[in-house]
């Protein structure tokens, strides 16, 4: 059975959700990791909606009602859904731009001897999850 360690830290207003957890990933070489929560509100949501080509936009205030994902240096995939004032909840993949509006609380646990990474799959057409164990190879 892997070893795993947590992570749990928080984004202040302003930081881009998407990019700041890029860069802790990259800060603590994390190579495999799944997001459990985060929590907290937008100024802006950036996700792209199912099927879609293009991204979608909202303006806040937004509360970051779910999240979950895998994460890795090499990639990440995160599903999120916020709700706007009226608690109408929109939920897709995950893109930069997203802005922190007071808080993002965010905790995830690593996979020590495992890593993620993303290979075209030519029946998806999308760059899907390659899991490699380190005393095992690929899954």
């Amino acid at each position: 059975m892997s070893q795993s360690s947590q992570h749990a830290f928080r984004l202040n207003p302003g930081a881009d959700l998407r990019q700041s957890l890029e860069a802790y990933l990259e800060r603590h070489d994390i190579q495999a990791a799944v997001l459990l929560t985060c929590v907290g509100s937008l100024s802006q949501a950036a996700l792209r909606l199912a099927s879609a080509q293009a991204e979608t936009f909202l303006n806040g205030p937004l509360e970051i009602v779910s999240a979950t994902g895998t994460l890795s240096v090499n990639g990440c995939h995160i599903h999120f859904s916020v709700a706007d004032e009226k608690g109408v909840v929109t939920g897709g993949h995950m893109l930069p731009g997203n802005l922190v509006l007071t808080t993002a609380e965010i905790v995830m646990v690593e996979l020590q001897d495992t890593s993620f990474t993303r290979k075209m799959d030519s029946a998806t057409g999308y760059n899907e999850l390659v899991v490699a164990k380190e005393h095992g190879g690929e899954r």
